[in-house]
């Protein structure tokens, strides 16, 4: 019996302070959760934030959102490179270039309110766009009423651009109330748009032509102005090619020369051998007079002096006329190469060398895809839940704070 109480007293004596009952260090059981006022306002704001706009959204998307056809269409803008027959033959360059990227500027016009008006002359975007009432479709239907400038915002919303700088390719995606009217509306884009470069090369070879056409002008008339100079001068001088007349003359000239020693040689053996009254002296003297007075008119005439040098009047006529040739001579070199770049700018204006290429012709949609409504519904679902989760994050770290 003492045994069993001393037992008794070890065993009670081994049990830890902390469990023994009455111990102030054992801990309070855990009170089961209660609903609280701020469970309420989480609740409350997940239904808010995100299944009421994921039911208005699907109640408008599959309730009163229009169906939309998509006519889908890409093109890139072409370079011919081709040289003309007298480009190869003359060595001539290009004469038309571009400092920026013709596709750049096409993907500029695709958003300009100029492309927005020509193609509202030619569908009636105001009417395809506004075929749905906005009373029955706000968020996808045009108001009729808008000026260009909404109709070029609506413009952006119903034209999709898929622009590829490195190489050069556009595609787009035009978006209508009817699959017919789609198709519509990306064919006026594209003949508009084939309008659009067609000009720029048009424009680009008009000035060309105008350069050439000014420079072959100026030429023509510095060619009229030095032939009629060296005309001028022939009827003046009276020499045709003062060089030809110049070596015939000097040939008559060596010639009397010639004449002149046979007949002071003749004199000199008659001198000699006959007597001082004799005819033939007499006869031989005239001769020598009449080849020296010939030979002065000859010098006269060639514009030598009597002792056989160059006079100025001369050598100014010789100078002129040299003058007057090379003027000719360079007018014909410039007529020839200003003509022959008129011809090229001629014959670059007869060929296309813009043109757009439309390797994805306009389609016609036979189903509609737009609005992507199971997509905008997951977009409008997981922005309504992150919004929600980020305020409740905001909520409780606030709440700790304190």
């Amino acid at each position: 019996m003492a045994d069993g109480t001393a037992d008794q007293t070890r065993t009670k004596g081994a049990i830890p302070a902390f469990m023994q009952a009455g111990s102030a260090g054992v801990p309070q059981p855990v009170e089961p959760a209660r609903p609280r006022r701020r469970h309420a306002f989480l609740v409350a704001s997940f239904v808010l934030l995100v299944l009421v706009p994921a039911l208005v959204a699907t109640a408008y998307l599959w309730g009163r959102a229009a169906d939309q056809y998509a006519s889908r269409l890409a093109f890139s803008v072409r370079t011919e490179n081709q040289s003309s027959a007298i480009e190869i033959l003359g060595g001539i360059t290009e004469l038309s270039g571009s400092s920026s990227s013709d596709a750049d500027i096409l993907f500029s016009y695709l958003k300009s309110q100029e492309l927005v008006s020509k193609v509202q002359d030619r569908v009636d975007l105001v009417g395809v766009w506004s075929k749905i009432s906005t009373s029955q479709d706000p968020l996808f239907a045009y108001d009729p009423s808008g000026t260009i400038e909404d109709l070029q915002d609506h413009w952006a919303r119903k034209i999709s651009i898929v622009y590829d700088s490195g190489t050069g390719l556009i595609d787009l995606e035009v978006r209508a109330f009817d699959p017919t009217d789609a198709l519509v509306i990306a064919r006026a884009i594209l003949a508009e748009c084939t309008a659009m470069i067609n000009g720029l090369s048009q424009t680009a070879q008009q000035d060309s032509i105008r350069f050439t056409q000014e420079e072959l002008d100026r030429a023509v008339e510095r060619l009229k102005t030095a032939r009629r100079a060296l005309t001028q001068f022939r009827n003046r001088t009276q020499i045709v090619d003062p060089s030809i007349d110049t070596q015939n003359q000097m040939g008559l000239l060596v010639t009397l020369q010639q004449q002149l020693a046979d007949a002071l040689i003749e004199s000199d053996l008659l001198a000699d051998t006959t007597r001082q009254n004799d005819p033939r002296i007499t006869q031989a003297k005239r001769r020598i007079e009449v080849i020296n007075a010939r030979i002065a008119s000859e010098r006269r005439n060639l514009g030598l002096g009597k002792d056989g040098d160059s006079s100025d009047a001369f050598a100014t006529l010789v100078g002129e006329y040299e003058g007057l040739i090379v003027d000719r001579e360079f007018a014909e070199s410039a007529y020839t190469a200003t003509l022959a770049a008129h011809d090229a700018a001629l014959s670059e204006a007869r060929r296309q060398s813009r043109y757009l290429a439309a390797h994805v012709k306009p389609t016609l949609a036979q189903r509609a895809e737009f609005p992507q409504r199971m997509w905008m519904l997951v977009l409008v679902t997981v922005f309504g839940f992150f919004s929600w989760a980020i305020l409740c994050l905001v909520y409780y770290s606030l709440r700790d704070r304190r």
